[in-house]
C-alpha cells in the first residue's frame, strides 16, 4: 500500500519513517545512545537541555516508548502543586480519598459501616513507577516558578536515590540552575547538552522523506527548506508536509519540487500558526501612557518606532534564532533610510529591556523572546518562521 505523505512527513507526532538519528559534536555517540545510558544508571537524574522545537520529546519516545512515558509541564507547577499528588494523578492514581466497609455485630444481624480515609504515601507512587518502568519527563522546566524548580528538585534528589526515573528537559539558557547548579545533586547528574540541528540533517528529512513518496526533490532545494527551518526538525516536516499539499491540489501530477512553489509553502505553513496577537503586542511596546514616541524613516518608506524596528530586524536575513546585540543594531541600521536618523545603542538596549519585562508577565505563547546579558534570543522557531512569512503574498 502506498504511503500517504501525512504519515511521512509528522510535524506534531513521532516521525516513524523520518527519523533522523544525530551524534552530538563533542561526542562519537548517538543521543539515543546516551539517553539510554543515562535512564539505566540507578541513583541518577538525567538532565536534558536543548532549543525548542528540536526534538527533545521526540527523542524521548524513541528511546524510552511513548506508553512508558509520564510526561509532566513546568506549566502543571505553581507554588502550591504537590509534586507526588500530580505524580500520582499522571499515571491515574488517586492519590487520597475514603473508602467505606459493612461489618456485622456478633450474634446480631445488625450492621455498622466504618469509612476510613486514605491517602497515598511517596513511597508507594515510586514504587508503582518502579513496577511498571515508567519515566518522568518533565518538559518545559523553566515555566515552574523559581521557588517550585528548587522544590522539585530537593523531591527527585531523594527520588532517584529510591530508583525513581526521571528526565529534565529546559532550554539551555532558561532556569535549570534549580538542577544544574544543586549542591545535593553533585554527582548525580546525567548531563545531555542537544545541539541546534544542522542543515545537512534536516536536508536527510526531505530527501528520505520525498523518496519514500516517490518524489524528486534536488539536493540545493532540500537546503534551501532547511535553512529556512531555522533549525527545526518539526518546522522540516511541517513544510515538507505542505508541499506535498502543494503538489496535491495542483492536480497536475507533477512528481517533482521545484523552488517557485517554495515561497507558498512557506506561507501556508503559517496559516495556522497563532503568533499574530504576539507580533502586534511586541511592535506596540509598553504603553507609552500619552507620550508620543520617535520615529525613524525606513528604506520602505514608512515610519517606524523602535519597538516596531527591532521586530522589523530580528526578521531580516539571514535567519538566526541568536543574535547578539551588535546585530540586532546593525540590522535595524540597515533597515533605515540613508538620510534618517539612526537610534542610539543605550536606547535600542532600553527598548530591549522593557520589551522583555513585558513578555515575563504575560501568558507562555507570548515568551518568544529572551533578552539576556547582551544576547537576543529567538525562543520558538515557529514564531520566527511566522515572523519572515506571516502574511505574505504569494512570490507566484
Amino acid at each position: 500500500m502506498a504511503l500517504k505523505y501525512e504519515d511521512v512527513f509528522r510535524p506534531g507526532s513521532f516521525p516513524e519513517y523520518t527519523y533522523i538519528s544525530r551524534k552530538s559534536a563533542v561526542s562519537d555517540l548517538s543521543y539515543e545512545f546516551r539517553l539510554e545510558q543515562a535512564i539505566k544508571v540507578s541513583g541518577f537524574l538525567t538532565s536534558l537541555v536543548g532549543p525548542s522545537k528540536m526534538g527533545k520529546t521526540i527523542l524521548c519516545e524513541k528511546v524510552i516508548g511513548l506508553e512508558k512515558i509520564v510526561e509532566v509541564s513546568g506549566a502543571d507547577f505553581d507554588e502550591n502543586t504537590d509534586f507526588w499528588k500530580l505524580a500520582a494523578s499522571k499515571v491515574g492514581l488517586a492519590y487520597e480519598g475514603q473508602f467505606s466497609s459493612e461489618k456485622i455485630i456478633p450474634d446480631t444481624r445488625d450492621k455498622y459501616e466504618k469509612k476510613e480515609v486514605y491517602a497515598l504515601t511517596k513511597d508507594k507512587i515510586i514504587e508503582y513507577y518502579k513496577q511498571e518502568k515508567l519515566v518522568m519527563v518533565i518538559d518545559d522546566f523553566h515555566y515552574a516558578p523559581p521557588e517550585k524548580r528548587m522544590q522539585i528538585a530537593q523531591q527527585l534528589k531523594d527520588a532517584i536515590r529510591r530508583g525513581f526515573k526521571a528526565i529534565v528537559v529546559s532550554l539551555p539558557h532558561r532556569a535549570d540552575e534549580a538542577i544544574r547548579q544543586n549542591a545535593d545533586l553533585s554527582g548525580r547528574l546525567s548531563l545531555i547538552n542537544m545541539e541546534a540541528w544542522e542543515v545537512k540533517d534536516l536536508k536527510e528529512i526531505a530527501k528520505i522523506g520525498f523518496a519514500k513518496l516517490d518524489i524528486e526533490i534536488e539536493d540545493d532545494i532540500a537546503e534551501k527548506i532547511a535553512i529556512e527551518s531555522l533549525t527545526s526538525p518539526q518546522l522540516m516536516q511541517y513544510i515538507c508536509l505542505n508541499i506535498c499539499t502543494i503538489l496535491e491540489l495542483s492536480q497536475s501530477g507533477e512528481k517533482r519540487v521545484c523552488s517557485d512553489i517554495l515561497e507558498t509553502a512557506y506561507r501556508y505553513t503559517t496559516a495556522n500558526f497563532e503568533y499574530g496577537d504576539v507580533v502586534a503586542f511586541l511592535k506596540k511596546g509598553p504603553n507609552p501612557r500619552g507620550k508620543s514616541r520617535k520615529h525613524f524613516k525606513a528604506k520602505d518608506g514608512r515610519s517606524y518606532d523602535l519597538y516596531e524596528l527591532i521586530v522589523k530586524s530580528i526578521a531580516e536575513n539571514p535567519p538566526i534564532m541568536q543574535l547578539e546585540f551588535e546585530d540586532v543594531q546593525e540590522r535595524i541600521v540597515k533597515l533605515l533610510d540613508d538620510d534618517s536618523e539612526k537610534p542610539k545603542a543605550q536606547a535600542i538596549r532600553e527598548h530591549l529591556t522593557k520589551l522583555q519585562e513585558l513578555i515575563n508577565g504575560r501568558e507562555d505563547i507570548f515568551r518568544v523572546l529572551d533578552w539576556k546579558e547582551g544576547t537576543l534570543y529567538i525562543l520558538d522557531p515557529l514564531f520566527l518562521f511566522y515572523l519572515r512569512w506571516g502574511g505574505k503574498k504569494s512570490a507566484q
